[in-house]
């Protein structure tokens, strides 16, 4: 059972996409995902009952979509602050063109919302946790940012030596107003640490774990690299932890069957001690990394 969830870069490889998650892996229902490296092309998704928001990675992009073209002012990597980023509802078809690394989180509903650019600027950014457990989120597609159907995403940098999606957290049934029951998907890319160089023939990596929270089992214990993927049907799952040397990205795409579109979880008990810990703490003064004053959260897990 161990890493049966984790898909090394290259292993979900598929009609052009680098990556592409869906309903198609065995006991996979409600997210998806895909990743595309283009060079001045364009990848195309017919118009079904799927959410999309079009993200850039790495470059910038236009978006054909709802009979107009949005263009994307991106960024020249994920550790270089937010990005703009596009929200299409479900039943539009999407045309991506551009030069760079880019992914459309997916998820599958009859809702209708209307499509929505959100600029770089009005991306809602937060630094959590504190000491080495400090990472930076990029909100643009929670509930509170984002009027979707049913999915959750946001994007997660986790700078050198420090930890994330710590203390150690689950959302796999619903306790109304105490937990969600949403899988989850973690894309990862890892770089040299900020303001440092690296030989020609380094190899960036973090490490990320899941566990079981009951007697549904999984294990994922992993060293994840730039274009990785772990799934998260069920269970605990954390820490996502940077190298001394390298600075950690994820992105996260989470939704379930539930009618409510709420993040809620439940930190492993044995873990969740850490929040009080924090509070002795002071914030990693390296983040932000490219952005505006954030908000500081100290109460957080991803």
């Amino acid at each position: 059972m161990t890493n049966e969830w984790f898909f090394p870069r290259g292993e979900l490889t598929r009609d052009g996409w680098e990556s592409v998650v869906d309903g198609s892996i065995p006991g996979w229902q409600h997210t998806g995902l895909r990743v595309a490296r283009l060079r001045g092309g364009a990848v195309e998704l017919p118009a079904a009952d799927v959410e999309r928001l079009v993200i850039p990675l790495a470059g910038s992009f236009s978006v054909d979509h709802d009979g107009t073209t949005t263009a994307l002012a991106g960024r020249r990597s994920v550790f270089d602050g937010p990005t703009d980023v596009l929200y299409v509802g479900a039943g539009a078809a999407v045309a991506t063109h551009g030069a760079g690394a880019v992914v459309v989180a997916e998820a599958p509903t009859i809702e209708r919302k209307p499509s929505r650019h959100v600029t770089r600027d009005d991306v809602p950014v937060e630094v959590r946790g504190a000491g080495r457990d400090t990472r930076q989120v990029h909100n643009f597609g929670t509930p509170a940012a984002l009027d979707a159907a049913s999915f959750i995403v946001c994007e997660v940098i986790t700078p050198a030596g420090n930890w994330s999606s710590h203390p150690a957290h689950k959302h796999d049934v619903d306790v109304p107003g105490h937990e969600s029951n949403l899988e989850e998907i973690y894309y990862f890319e890892v770089a040299t640490r900020r303001g440092s160089a690296s030989p020609a023939e380094a190899d960036p990596f973090g490490t990320f774990a899941t566990y079981a929270s009951d007697e549904r089992p999984i294990e994922t214990n992993a060293l994840v690299r730039t274009g990785d993927i772990a799934l998260v049907p069920y269970g605990y799952h954390g820490p996502a932890s940077a190298a001394p040397e390298y600075d950690l990205y994820y992105l996260n795409v989470m939704a379930g069957p539930g009618t409510e579109r709420a993040w809620l979880i439940s930190d492993d008990p044995r873990q969740a001690w850490l929040r009080e810990d924090w509070k002795t703490q002071p914030v990693d003064d390296r983040l932000p990394y490219g952005t505006p004053s954030p908000v500081s959260t100290q109460g957080a897990s991803a």
